[in-house]
């Protein structure tokens, strides 16, 4: 007689776990779960048999095991206390205290994640188009309590994405421009890259509740962060100060003459001539 197989320890059963499994396992809640995944870029598979039903969603255990290293799990059950407190001081009215843990609340950064997810610059670049496509509609959404779009999250967005624009203008990159219902499409080259996004027409909207604008937060969470790494490098490489100065926000070009950008130009221009000629350099060799 063979030797019995534990149930649940081969084939798909081994390979997958169900929603359920995983929030038990990490001890995060739904909302929580799907912040993860977002950040982490995990998402849900299809296995080909659906043990536990086909009304269920299912991931790959081994991601699973690997978000339950995340270092963020830490801080998200730290904010999750942290919340508690300060629902607890409301309801107390104790305004001082209040004041006070709105003021310490913990932060956490997702610098490790950045690195993870795009280890080159190139890949970065390569993702920058959901990220342009996302923060272009935030800059253009009106402010909204019940659906949490703060204001912060939208001056971010319209100073980011100015801030990639007067890039993309100072060196010369972008190629095309096509105007339709949906908005503006914009087509740029960087790095013999095509990013091509839609950035729509400013407009007195209506926002609807049909949408879930909560996971569309958590996509911005991530994209925020990409692309001031993004424009930091950008900037540095063809020598221009980043960030711009916020005084001068409201100006055109962000207060830069005709002169500062010839003469950024000019230098970008000479860099760039001579990593050609180190390329040709080491080929010769």
């Amino acid at each position: 007689m063979g030797k019995r197989i534990q149930k649940g320890t081969r084939g798909e059963a081994a390979l997958f776990v169900t929603r359920s499994q995983a929030l038990k396992k990490l001890q995060l809640s739904l909302r929580e779960f799907r912040r993860l995944c977002i950040l982490k870029g995990i998402f849900p598979k299809e296995p080909k048999k659906k043990f536990k039903g086909t009304n269920k969603t299912y991931y790959y255990a081994k991601d699973i095991r690997f978000l339950g290293h995340e270092k963020l799990l830490e801080k998200f059950r730290e904010l999750k206390i942290y919340e508690r407190k300060i629902i607890k001081a409301k309801a107390k009215n104790e305004k001082f205290d209040l004041k006070k843990l709105v003021e310490n609340k913990p932060t956490y950064s997702l610098d490790h994640i950045l690195k993870e997810r795009y280890p080159r610059f190139i890949d970065a670049l390569n993702d920058l188009d959901d990220a342009l496509c996302l923060i272009s509609l935030f800059a253009s959404l009106p402010k909204h309590e019940l659906l949490n779009i703060k204001t912060e999250s939208i001056v971010t967005c319209q100073r980011l994405l100015r801030e990639f624009l007067l890039y993309c203008a100072v060196s010369k990159n972008f190629r095309k421009g096509f105007i339709s219902i949906k908005g503006v499409y914009l087509n740029v080259e960087i790095m013999n890259n095509d990013i091509t996004w839609l950035s729509p027409i400013h407009s007195q909207q209506k926002l609807t509740f049909d949408v879930d604008y909560e996971i569309m937060t958590n996509f911005l969470e991530l994209y925020i962060n990409l692309m001031k790494f993004v424009n930091l490098k950008l900037y540095k490489d063809i020598g221009m100060e980043y960030p711009p100065p916020k005084e001068n926000y409201d100006m055109a070009f962000f207060g830069l003459n005709s002169l500062d950008i010839n003469g950024i130009q000019e230098k970008a221009q000479a860099k760039a001539e001579r990593e050609k000629n180190k390329v040709k350099m080491i080929i010769i060799n």
